[in-house]
């Protein structure tokens, strides 16, 4: 015998999705936050490495340029003080010749105003006072001795003989001795650059014959 139920079918049961609980939401919530939280610290470990590289090579760069400099400015420095030798140098020279042109010129003066039967003994200078000793044959040798020592500029008018003596002369011979006549000539240097630039206390000793 069949049986047909006209009623209605068998329904089948409905699966129903599994559901997660809070407990798992909230360890999956966790998990994620730790996720990032390790990436966010590695990205921001990885930019510090990269920002610290960068610094230790331009810390590096700015030392080798430090060096560079410190070694120019140990040349410039050893430069200046050179520059400063040869200025130093430069004008001891410039003084000592400024210096020496008048002793030069008072000599030359001198042994060009020398006439003949006269010669020096000895010539000094003191600032701008001059002293010359020497002997001579004849008053007129002197005479003209002192006339020619005023023909110029270097030395001021008058020109002062502070004494003159006679000498009898001594020695053995068919000619008779002559007698020498010792004298000192006073003179004061003319007022001129070259003169004042004179060294103080400049003594000469001549012994030139004419």
């Amino acid at each position: 015998m069949i049986r047909i139920n006209l009623i209605g079918v068998d329904r089948q049961a409905v699966r129903k999705a599994p559901a997660f609980d809070v407990g798992q939401r909230l360890t999956m919530a966790c998990s994620l936050i730790l996720v990032g939280a390790a990436l966010f610290i590695g990205w921001w470990y990885w930019t510090l490495n990269e920002a610290s590289a960068r610094v230790d090579v331009e810390i590096a760069a700015a030392q080798q340029e430090a060096v560079r400099l410190q070694s120019l400015l140990t040349e410039v420095t050893d430069f200046e003080q050179q520059r400063g030798q040869l200025l130093q140098r430069v004008a001891l020279i410039e003084q000592l010749r400024r210096g020496q042109s008048v002793p030069v010129q008072l000599l030359d003066h001198v042994s060009r105003s020398l006439p003949d039967m006269l010669w020096l003994v000895s010539l000094e200078q003191e600032n701008r006072e001059v002293t010359i000793e020497g002997q001579s044959t004849t008053l007129i040798a002197l005479s003209d001795f002192v006339g020619n020592l005023g023909n110029g500029t270097l030395l001021q008018r008058p020109i002062e003989i502070v004494n003159s003596q006679v000498e009898a002369a001594t020695g053995a011979g068919a000619a008779a001795p002559v007698d020498l006549i010792r004298f000192t000539v006073r003179a004061t240097m003319a007022e001129t650059p070259a003169a004042t630039a004179a060294t103080a206390g400049t003594a000469v000793p001549a012994a030139a014959a004419r």
